[in-house]
Parts: C-alpha cells; sequence; structure tokens
C-alpha cells in the first residue's frame, strides 16, 4: 500500500528538482527526504529520477508516475474534505418519512427550504409511508426522520418524537347545502346526513375512530363514499356528493364550491409529530429537528 506522505514527498521534489529546496518547503531534512524517495522507488520497483550532485530529474517513468500521483493527492484532499463536511453536516443524504398530513400541512415542504438554504449539497430521499411502517422503519435504519399521526411509543428505547403541528378537523360541505345558511352548526343537524370519509389501508383506523367521534359527539352519519386521501373526498363534497371532515390546512387546497365550518364540540384534530432514532446524534439531525420546530 502506498503511503501518501511518500507520493508527497516525491510530487514536491519532482517540481522543485532539488531535494535540499524540496526539503524546505516541506519543513523537513534533506536526509529523511532523499531515504523516503528511495524507499518509495524500492516499493515500487522502478527508479523515478535521474539523479546529479545538485538536481535531480524525473525519469520516463518518473514523469508517468507524477501524473498519476498528483491526481491520488487531489483525490485525497477531495476525499478528506469529504470527511470533513460529513461530520459538520454540510453534505450527505438522508431519507425522510411523511403522512399526507405533513405534506398539506405544509411541514414538509418549510423543512426543506430552510434546510436547502443552509446545505445545499445534501441530498434527501422522501418517503411517503404510514406510521407505523416509519417507526420500523427508523429501528431497521432505512429512515433517518418521519413526520407521523401518533407521538412514539411510551418508554420506546429507540425511538424518540416530538409534537410539531395540531390542526382542528374542519366541516366541508357542498355551497348549495342547508347547512351553510347554519351559523352554529350543532350534532343534531348532522345526524343521518351522507358523509365521505378517509379510508387508509392497510390497517385502516380512522373510519373507526370517526364513528366513535360521532357517537361521542351525539349524531349517527351515514358513511357512503370511502376514498383513500382527503383531496379525493374535498373533490366529492364539490360535487354535492355529501359531507366530509379534514385539517383546516386543507382549506387553501380545496376545489371550487365547498364551505368550511368550525366543529368545536367535535373534539377531532390531525396531530402531526417528528420521529427519529434516540442514538442519531448527528448535527444534521438536530439541526432539522430545530428547523420543523421553528
Amino acid at each position: 500500500m502506498l503511503d501518501l506522505r511518500q507520493i508527497r514527498y516525491f510530487v514536491a521534489v519532482a517540481e522543485a528538482g532539488n531535494v535540499g529546496r524540496a526539503a524546505e518547503q516541506l519543513h523537513i531534512s534533506q536526509s529523511p527526504l532523499s531515504r523516503q524517495i528511495m524507499q518509495l522507488e524500492e516499493q515500487l520497483g522502478v527508479a523515478l529520477f535521474e539523479r546529479a550532485k545538485q538536481r535531480v530529474h524525473l525519469n520516463a517513468e518518473g514523469r508517468a508516475f507524477l501524473a498519476e500521483a498528483r491526481a491520488l493527492l487531489a483525490n485525497a484532499a477531495r476525499l478528506e474534505a469529504l470527511g470533513r463536511n460529513l461530520a459538520s453536516g454540510a453534505t450527505g443524504s438522508l431519507a425522510i418519512g411523511y403522512v399526507e398530513g405533513a405534506v398539506h400541512a405544509g411541514l414538509v415542504a418549510g423543512m426543506l427550504r430552510d434546510f436547502r438554504r443552509e446545505r445545499p449539497a445534501f441530498h434527501l430521499q422522501l418517503r411517503s409511508r404510514r406510521t407505523a411502517a416509519q417507526f420500523e422503519d427508523l429501528r431497521q435504519r432505512t429512515l433517518d426522520l418521519g413526520f407521523v399521526y401518533s407521538p412514539a411509543p411510551e418508554g420506546d428505547p429507540e425511538i424518540d418524537s416530538m409534537l410539531v403541528r395540531r390542526e382542528p378537523l374542519m366541516l366541508a360541505l357542498p355551497q348549495g347545502d342547508p347547512l351553510v345558511d347554519i351559523p352554529d352548526i350543532r350534532p343534531g343537524d348532522l345526524d343521518g346526513r351522507v358523509w365521505i370519509t378517509v379510508v387508509r389501508q392497510p390497517d385502516d383506523t380512522n373510519r373507526a375512530q370517526f364513528l366513535a367521534a360521532c357517537v361521542r359527539a351525539g349524531f349517527l352519519p351515514d358513511i357512503a363514499y370511502e376514498t383513500a386521501d382527503p383531496l379525493t373526498s374535498l373533490g366529492l363534497v364539490s360535487a354535492g356528493l355529501g359531507l366530509a371532515t379534514v385539517q383546516e390546512s386543507l382549506r387553501a387546497a380545496a376545489p371550487s364550491g365547498i364551505v368550511f365550518r368550525d366543529l368545536p364540540w367535535f373534539g377531532r384534530s390531525v396531530s402531526i409529530h417528528l420521529a427519529w432514532r434516540r442514538n442519531d446524534r448527528r448535527a444534521v439531525i438536530g439541526d432539522l429537528r430545530k428547523a420543523v420546530g421553528r
């Protein structure tokens, strides 16, 4: 294995054309420098210089070796810089998971905007994953951070999390619906109405949670439509096919023909948490957590 120090010494002597002058530039004595050059030649099994009393000249083999030696030193310098950047968090790659609610709330875009401004060389991979899958991916180290709907399990030795956003659910109803004229919608006004809900597969819990919240509030919904995402639900609401509840931030993305109403008595909200591995001490993870928390 070649010694990078010997390679640097060789390049210095080749460029100076004189061992003494090269030794001065390297801040070492002439005799150790000469020894290092001879040891390099012995290791390679080839002479690299033609030697005279006061000067040394590269031979043909030395000239060929010099070009590669310079390239090797340049690559070594780049590798060292990369290592320092990785340690400081200036460059590298991260895999970030997210649930759709984090996108609707603007959390993903906001974090990426701030992060990219400070670390333009970083590579970020975004993955749409359900909450349970993200926790498992964090444990398997295939994810570095995750936006999830629920906090890490209490007492989990590997995963930690923090709440970053909580949004109330709002009632979305078609513009021509009679409820639009009621300023304060009560549970009795919603009893028996046709509803549109989001069903997330596999292991959906949203439908059951929605039904339970309706019963607690004092009305029974007629769930006639089930969709895969809230934006599709809003499209059906806009078409006059039923009512839906969606997180507040979706008002900006809703199609025309929809009126939103607060339901302070309904008691449901969308919570977004940021999850990470407890033992991940990288500066970049801490910076991302701060960016999300701002």
